[in-house]
């Protein structure tokens, strides 16, 4: 896979249910999340039922971009809850794959579902919209700050 991207913006929310909040840079930990958001710090929707595959989530803003040309529906970055913003990223390829946001290193662990919440929350109707775009859930491997405009790119063998 030869392909290069960058990250347009990284996203927390203290905790689950409050407005995600625009945060660079952002210190990116391993094994645990991003620093202060709700799903480092156990605050999070889910956090009851820990797994790694919530530790940062990323939408392509391509995505976004679709949804209204395709649906007339405007959504926010924001709005989606993801942690990271993409552009260029082919991130529906990248389950099992390891890959660098700047210099974190993370993991696609699994596809992103969208859920009844985003409608509620944000009154628009973009569940069917979001299906098989909805982003990527992703394990921090390594951890980095990182920042808007930070470039992001599969890992190769070189990298070891």
């Amino acid at each position: 896979m030869n392909w290069t991207g960058n990250l347009q913006h990284i996203y927390i929310s203290a905790e689950g249910g409050e407005p995600m909040l625009l945060q660079s840079p952002a210190q990116l930990i391993a094994g645990v999340g991003i620093e202060g958001d709700r799903y480092a710090t156990g605050k999070g929707t889910y956090s009851k039922k820990p797994s790694s595959d919530r530790q940062v989530t990323l939408i392509e803003i391509e995505a976004l971009q679709a949804i209204e040309r395709d649906y007339g529906i405007i959504l926010d970055p924001r709005d989606t809850r993801r942690n990271l913003i993409t552009a260029g990223v082919p991130l529906n390829h990248l389950v099992g794959k390891k890959f660098w946001v700047g210099g974190a290193l993370l993991q696609g662990l699994r596809l992103n579902v969208p859920c009844r919440y985003l409608e509620k929350i944000t009154g628009k109707k973009v569940f069917g919209p979001l299906v098989h775009r909805s982003g990527l859930n992703c394990e921090i491997l390594e951890s980095s700050v990182v920042r808007e405009g930070d470039l992001i790119k599969p890992k190769t063998d070189q990298d070891e």
